[in-house]
């Protein structure tokens, strides 16, 4: 029997679907699952030539979440995005259009979806890291569901407490930051003009009265790690896997690097004569210059990786793209269910703290982290660099320390 190539989800199985990724319905209908777990729907479509790489462009348009729309509801939504194309029309040109429309007929009436895209327009240039600018696109497209194509000036503190309560204590942090964003954006539509009055996504004072209050340490979640004594084993395994990915999350556990700042690496960045990786500012999350010396093995694999050519050393599908972040986080969670490669840098720095007498600034320039505060940071200019090779030096040798058999003595042998 051919396989089913459309309506090939159920309802029971998007319920059940917890690992992060896309799944296909069919069609170009897509249940996407994010990494804290939110579900909603992508419509997926090519239309036209990218002029870069001579194959068709290819889009994604949200459909909405999965708590607002259901699998049928979400099937009907992709048919007329089907119909659309069939009549030549881009089906997100057409959304933008329609929503034009809406705006010219409101006037100064602009909805919280414009203003949530004009905040993040007015501040995008000083946000350090660009998924952050996806982060609050897609935490408002998929909580602000239901008030967001609403009047700005309508939006009151029913409206928030909806967006709100479902995650509040569930998914504490988020739910944290949700808050914290409506309530930027509402503060901006107020300077803008654009409402009038409280702002109904306040904390202090009103949402505090109405929602219970989460201790913070239940609302920070520490990236899983995994133990250091188990990390030569890890690289054991590691090493016998093939493909980008392995490489580059081997890369990232030897330099003790994030996942952005390795996957964004190209090769201009590398002396590999001096052993030196130089990060641009601004590719760091602190907007400061971090140079990470290299142990051998880190640069054997940047000049093997390099090899394939490209923009980026760890390179993605098409050479103009870099490794998908999704792509060492899958690696790993194979490998180790619930580890994430960030939590590869706590190993790290659990490790130099316990078996290592280097002083706690040494590490923590390891990891690119601020030291003190603005006072301390104006007179420790230098960045500890020949200190923290030979700690890098000797967190390689940790790494490839061979596993210990353990000894097996016969239980009825006499002491």
């Amino acid at each position: 029997m051919a396989k089913r190539e459309i309506s090939r989800l159920s309802a029971k199985a998007v319920q059940a679907k917890r690992k992060p990724g896309y799944y296909p319905d069919g069609a170009g209908l897509y249940l996407s699952v994010s990494d804290t777990g939110t579900k909603s729907w992508i419509f997926r479509f090519a239309r036209g030539i990218n002029p870069e790489t001579g194959k068709p462009k290819q889009y994604e348009m949200g459909l909405g979440a999965l708590h607002t729309f259901s699998l049928a509801e979400a099937r009907e939504r992709a048919t007329a995005q089907r119909k659309l194309l069939a009549d030549g029309i881009n089906p997100i040109e057409h959304r933008d259009a329609a929503h034009a429309v809406i705006i010219a007929q409101q006037g100064r009436e602009r909805t919280f979806a414009d203003c949530a895209a004009a905040y993040v327009k007015k501040h995008r240039a000083s946000w350090s890291n660009p998924k952050h600018t996806e982060q609050w696109t897609a935490t408002l497209d998929t909580y602000c569901a239901a008030f967001k194509r609403m009047p700005v000036s309508k939006v009151d503190t029913p409206h928030v407490l909806k967006a709100l309560e479902p995650i509040w204590t569930e998914k504490a942090e988020t739910a944290s930051r949700l808050r914290a964003r409506i309530e930027r954006v509402l503060s901006w539509a107020t300077v803008s003009g654009f409402r009038k009055g409280d702002n109904p996504a306040r904390w202090k004072g009103h949402l505090d009265e109405l929602l219970p209050k989460i201790e913070r340490r239940k609302r920070v979640q520490h990236h899983p790690a995994l133990p250091y004594a188990q990390i030569g084993e890890f690289m054991q395994e590691l090493r016998a896997e093939d493909g980008t990915p392995a490489r580059a999350l081997e890369f990232a556990i030897l330099t003790a690097a994030r996942t952005s700042e390795v996957i964004g690496a190209k090769p201009a960045e590398f002396d590999l004569e001096a052993a030196v990786w130089t990060i641009p500012a601004e590719r760091m999350k602190s907007h400061r210059r971090h140079k990470v010396p290299l142990s051998a093995r880190a640069v054997a694999i940047v000049r093997e990786a390099s090899k394939a050519g490209g923009e980026y050393v760890f390179r993605g599908r098409w050479p103009s793209e870099p490794l998908s972040n999704m792509a060492m986080l899958q690696l790993t969670r194979r490998m180790r269910a619930g580890i994430v490669p960030h939590g590869f840098r706590s190993t790290f720095r659990t490790w130099a703290a316990e078996q290592t007498n280097y002083p706690r600034d040494v590490c923590e320039m390891a990891l690119a982290h601020v030291i003190g505060d603005a006072t301390e940071a104006a007179y420790q200019r230098g960045d500890l660099f020949e200190k923290r090779r030979r700690l890098m030096a000797e967190w390689a040798r940790y790494c490839d320390a061979p596993v210990k058999a353990g000894k097996v003595t016969p239980i009825r042998k006499s002491a």
